[in-house]
């Protein structure tokens, strides 16, 4: 869906989106998958380093391919997932 097609969609919001910063997150990382990363507040791989691989595959729109695609772009950087809390 383009969302500047979409006439239901609110002119602010479409600005906002278009005003979100793409950080260094994979270029081919999803859409639904940028959109749940932004939405945990995260838009930087040293973000996305904060939480562990299990609370980020707990947002709604990652899936294994991003996962892989977050696993490769953070060890290039030289980061890795937050390690497991314990209970």
């Amino acid at each position: 869906m383009n969302l500047r097609s979409n006439p239901d969609l609110c002119p602010i919001f479409i600005k906002k989106m278009k005003d979100i910063p793409s950080g260094d997150l994979p270029v081919k990382l999803s859409k639904p998958a940028v959109r749940a990363l932004h939405g945990a507040g995260c838009y930087t791989l040293q973000q996305v380093s904060r939480m562990s691989e299990a609370e980020v595959m707990q947002l709604h729109g990652i899936g294994k391919n991003a996962i892989l695609q977050l696993r490769d772009a953070l060890r290039e950087k030289g980061l890795s997932f937050a390690a497991e809390k314990k209970r």
